[in-house]
């Protein structure tokens, strides 16, 4: 890979908003609340149509239509989950919340309505995906012949024009990180930028200057007045567009595809194994010894 961004962001996931952080693969079940609903022997429409609703209403703006992940919150469609998922483990998650996490406490919502919300999830959860490849294969290769690490930060190092990948593997199903390699401007990953626009993604910029000098990289922030790119070897320029030639977003990816001929199967099956081990740690509950 060239230094370029993976589209996983991951992460991402980082602004105490009310949303359901439910992240992949914890142990340890917390005890059902006393008094909360009991799980429904059959999801039908009746609890699952408005579970669906009050996840739009509570969850979507982390979690992505259709709970496939956004910028601040995990995919919840892949069957695994941070903190368990049973009842009332995943009862207990959207609750209590997780502390250390953006994950915040829902406790203005019914029982009913929490269970409502979990029947849902179970109409959107896939079948586990039965693990590929080799992940120290594939590390080797993230930080090496790929260069992938020139463009991702993983556990503090790496570049930064690109997604952060240090929980990419709690965050994300297999399938979009396949996609994600192989088609990388199908659907650009938001990133925290600020300005009016609020989220951008991680899109290609192009700016040319007055004087005739071309920057070409993500918008980092942006304004109506403003823009502040950074480019490929996260240099950080910061302009006003009225001092601008030409600027323009070009709603493509700085990755360039890796179709078979840059990447074999065995060699994706690698690099995704690896990425599946890069997953959030599991933060003690409320009330549980650290």
């Amino acid at each position: 890979m060239r230094a370029t961004p993976v589209r996983t962001s991951l992460l991402a996931v980082g602004v105490t908003i009310v949303c359901v952080t439910l992240r992949l693969g914890g142990q340890g079940a917390p005890a059902q609340r006393p008094g909360a609903t009991p799980p429904p022997p059959v999801a039908g429409t009746k609890i699952v149509t408005p579970g669906a609703v009050l996840f739009r209403q509570e969850c979507v703006f982390c979690h992505g239509v259709g709970a496939r992940g956004g910028m601040r919150g995990p995919d919840l469609t892949t069957g695994t989950w941070s903190h368990g998922g049973s009842h009332a483990e995943l009862i207990a998650t959207i609750t209590d919340g997780v502390q250390g996490t953006a994950m915040p406490a829902h406790a203005h919502l019914k029982d009913e309505e929490i269970a409502q919300i979990v029947a849902y999830l179970r109409t959107v959860q896939q079948p586990v995906t039965p693990p590929r490849g080799d992940a120290t294969r594939g590390e080797a290769l993230f930080v090496g012949s790929g260069r992938c690490g020139s463009c991702h930060l993983v556990k503090g190092r790496g570049g930064r024009i690109g997604p952060e990948l240090t929980t990419v593997g709690s965050a994300r199903s297999r399938s979009y990180l396949v996609e994600s390699i192989r088609e990388p401007a199908r659907h650009l990953t938001e990133h925290e930028g600020t300005g009016e626009a609020g989220a951008r993604r991680y899109d290609t910029v192009t700016a040319v200057t007055n004087d005739g000098r071309k920057i070409v990289g993500v918008a980092m922030n942006e304004d109506t007045f403003t823009v502040q790119i950074m480019d490929a070897g996260d240099r950080i320029h910061s302009l006003r567009k009225r001092d601008l030639k030409d600027f323009r977003h070009e709603d493509r990816s700085l990755m360039p595809a890796y179709g078979e001929a840059q990447l074999n199967g065995a060699a994706l099956d690698d690099l995704v194994a690896y990425l599946q081990t890069l997953r959030a740690p599991t933060p003690a509950r409320k009330g549980e010894p650290r």
